[in-house]
């Protein structure tokens, strides 16, 4: 086998550890087997033993499958009893298993015409559901007549519920115990609440289902939810009293407008013991538990309803929607439609939810053991294969749809241990039940000769193995344990502190005898080489350019390097041109390695932004477009050019920013070309057709421009100077006016002018009361 053989390194030292490491993995159980200075691996694929000489002494048991009852699927439900109707096949199989090694089987399922139903209606009898109790009074009989439209076989059967007569789910006040509708305006008189109550066994007659529901009246409870969860297990498991046929098909139908009570509830009023899936219906057909258990859980509700066969149909209201959807994903086999709020299209609603019912086949696995493992592929009536499906829809009746069980054993149990699962369609009373056996033993095992001559009467021989007494080592339990076991095992050290036979071989008295392996031979004294664990390059071993001996490669003639993946030859690295990597870089290991910058290709012939590469593909644009230029020669132009492709185009486009736009002259024009080097080594250069030549202009155009261009300077020099004049007359204009507003008219400087007042100062002193004084006098 390619690859890792995970059969040689699972180390197995039994035939029973070979059989867990793979599915495909085998055991020679063959006494002389392999090599004597090697240990060769007795656990391996089947064609690697074969190979080895092992044939027919191999140990490699499979998984089979046995088909025990296998009733042909039914068209029809006909006869009486309908208990020949078969809807599943097989009935029965048989596995015997190896693990890891997957089996598998197909079933078929067919949803019959004409098969028998049981409908049981349990409504819910709160006071919301009033008016709905005066909708369904004459049910029975227009719900037979479309029923019979289906199936010819049909019964039908009633019961109600409100909630648990415990607070605080109900009025319990002594006031409210005949009538808890007591001050209630609405609504004055109703019947005391009740937990589920069972009126109307399955039957034919529908007049008497009429009879029941017209007797029926409503109750009240105190909260919103309703005790509907305890009726449903009540009435699914209780099926001797309800009247549940093993032949038909069963249908509950669940009225209601409001949520309901689940696990845990209960605990509000003081109910800590979880419901135990039994029936407590009383001599008065009432549950009698209601008091003593909590409401059961999704889980129970699920599993009971499957054990006993039964499509739950939730009809309930429209605001409520969306919480029994959320159900219906947690309990198999569950459909839910929206009732209205007076029930009138309970009819349409029933008959709608049994047809969808019918139109699906989902498969359940019931006690399937932990180390199993299923797979389930879904072929439904499009024939295409849905891997990890188990169920098909869209079906009509009398569709027959398939199903492909893998299974496999993920491990082995104790000896002897068997189980039994089943396989079923949710609703169906049709089973599969499937045995699982293991196969874990090998039978050379059965076959084991105590102190067989074979192990030198030290050991028990089986499988071609001896499993040595105790005090006994080698192969065939040749050497003894202590003193002189110490020395054996000290010369298959290569030095003291190493494994044994570094780890890769077994001593024996001795001497290392390797192990094969599957990666390539393990020799020397202490199987410290071989031959597979140089350095590889790219994942070959010394690149495929040597042999390697003991951990080092020794490289054929033209190749160094640890790995020898370095050539020395340089033809490899000799461009076109005759130049080594085309000068623009050097040859290392019979390659180039480009050390110009944009450089690259096999010998650095690529170079979009190296100097003169304009010049190198313009040779090529004239050899191979205009037979011209330096190349011009046939056969040197298709050596040199043979990875350029020309495309000649009208108009030159520029806009790729990866091409290089090259120009060179042609006759006073310009020829103009782009090149781009593409992913695959080649270039592609696009040239126009004819070079770009420019025209010579016109001398009536130079004239007119020479005159036009002086009288433009013209105008601009006029405008520079009329800007110059006007700021200076400006600037004279402010210096005059402010001379003229500081040259005012003084008066106090005209000769002309004098005052008609005089005045003296007049300077004097005296003494007054010998006091002295000066002063002034005008």
């Amino acid at each position: 086998a390619e690859g890792l053989n995970l059969c040689t390194r699972g180390s197995a030292t039994s035939c029973e550890e070979c059989l867990l490491i793979h599915p495909k993995c085998a055991w020679c159980s063959k006494e002389e087997f392999g090599s004597t200075k090697s240990i060769t691996s007795r656990c391996d694929f089947l064609q690697n033993l074969i190979a080895n000489g092992c044939a027919g002494a191999i140990e490699n048991p499979s998984s089979s499958i046995s088909v025990m009852k296998n009733v042909p699927l039914s068209s029809k439900g006909s006869g009486q009893t309908h208990l020949d109707v078969t809807q599943i096949t097989p009935q029965k199989v048989a596995l015997n298993l190896r693990p890891g090694d997957k089996t598998s089987f197909r079933i078929q399922v067919r949803q019959v015409e004409d098969y028998p139903v049981d409908l049981y209606y349990l409504m819910d009898l709160s006071l919301s559901m009033n008016d709905d109790l005066d909708n369904i009074r004459n049910l029975g009989t227009k719900l037979a007549e479309e029923m019979r439209k289906l199936t010819s076989n049909f019964r039908l059967g009633f019961g109600s519920f409100v909630d648990k007569n415990i607070s605080p789910f109900s009025y319990t006040a002594p006031r409210y115990q005949n009538n808890p509708c007591i001050g209630y305006k609405l609504f004055p008189s109703c019947v005391p609440s009740f937990g589920f109550r069972h009126l109307l066994s399955l039957t034919d007659k529908v007049d008497r289902f009429n009879e029941e529901v017209q007797k029926q009246k409503v109750s009240r409870n105190r909260d919103a939810p309703e005790g509907g969860f305890d009726a449903i297990l009540q009435a699914a498991v209780c099926k001797e009293k309800i009247g549940w046929r093993k032949e038909a098909s069963h249908l509950l139908v669940f009225t209601t407008d409001d949520v309901p009570h689940i696990a845990l509830d209960g605990k509000l009023g003081g109910l800590v013991q979880p419901h135990d899936g039994q029936c407590h219906l009383n001599e008065a057909n009432e549950y009698s538990a209601s008091s003593q258990l909590d409401y059961p859980s999704l889980a129970l509700l699920g599993e009971k309803l499957a054990e006993n066969n039964i499509h739950l149909i939730f009809a309930v209201t429209k605001s409520h929607y969306i919480l029994y959807k959320n159900f219906t994903a947690l309990i198999p086999g569950t459909t839910v439609e929206i009732l209205h709020k007076d029930s009138k299209n309970i009819i349409e609603l029933i008959v709608k939810a049994y047809n969808s019912i019918r139109s699906k086949v989902e498969l359940t696995v019931w006690d399937s053991p932990e180390d199993i493992g299923l797979t389930f592929t879904a072929t439904c009536q499009d024939g295409l294969s849905y891997p990890g499906l188990r169920k098909c829809g869209d079906l009509k009746i009398g569709d027959t749809v398939s199903f492909e069980v893998a299974v496999e054993a993920r491990s082995c149990p104790a000896e002897d241990t068997s189980h039994t699962f089943t396989i079923k369609p949710a609703g169906f009373r049709d089973t599969l039940e499937v045995a699982v056996t293991y196969n874990c033993l090998c039978g050379c095992t059965g076959h084991a000769m105590p102190a067989s001559g074979k192990c030198s009467g030290n050991g028990t021989y089986a499988c071609g193995l001896c499993e040595c007494d105790a005090g006994y080592l080698g192969a065939r339990c040749e050497c003894e344990e202590g003193a002189s076991g110490v020395m054996h095992q000290a010369m298959c050290r290569e030095a003291e502190g190493k494994p044994l036979c570094s780890g890769r071989g077994e001593c024996s008295c001795n001497q290392c005898l390797c192990y094969e392996s599957e990666f390539g031979n393990i020799y020397g004294p202490f199987c410290e080489c071989d031959d597979f664990s140089c350095a590889r390059y790219k994942g070959v071993l010394c690149s495929g350019h040597g042999e390697c001996h003991c951990g080092e490669c020794k490289c054929h003639a033209g190749y160094i390097g640890d790995n020898c993946n370095c050539s020395t030859e340089t033809d490899g690295c000799v461009s076109s041109d005759g130049q080594m990597c085309s000068g623009r870089g050097s040859c290392i290991c019979g390659k180039c390695q480009c050390t110009e910058p944009g450089a690259f290709g096999e010998t650095c012939e690529k170079c979009p932004t190296c100097p003169g590469v304009c010049s190198t593909k313009r040779d090529c644009i004239e050899c191979k477009l205009f037979n011209s230029g330096r190349l011009a020669d046939n056969q040197t132009c298709q050596k040199h050019c043979k990875d350029e492709i020309i495309t000649t185009v009208d108009v030159l486009e520029t806009d790729d920013l990866n091409a290089i736009l090259c120009a060179y002259p042609v006759n006073n024009c310009v020829m103009k070309f782009t090149y781009l080097e593409l992913a695959s080594g080649k270039s592609n250069l696009t040239v126009l057709k004819e070079p770009a030549c420019s025209s010579a202009p016109s001398a009536v155009t130079i004239v007119l421009a020479v005159i036009g261009s002086v009288v433009l300077i013209g105008i601009i020099l006029l405008g520079l100077w009329k800007l110059l004049v006007t700021i200076h007359d400006r600037r004279e204009f402010d210096r005059f006016q402010s001379e003229r507003s500081r040259a005012r008219y003084e008066m106090a400087s005209n000769p002309l002018y004098r005052k008609p007042i005089s005045t003296h100062n007049v300077e004097f002193t005296f003494n007054k009361l010998n006091k002295s004084y000066n002063g002034t006098v005008d």
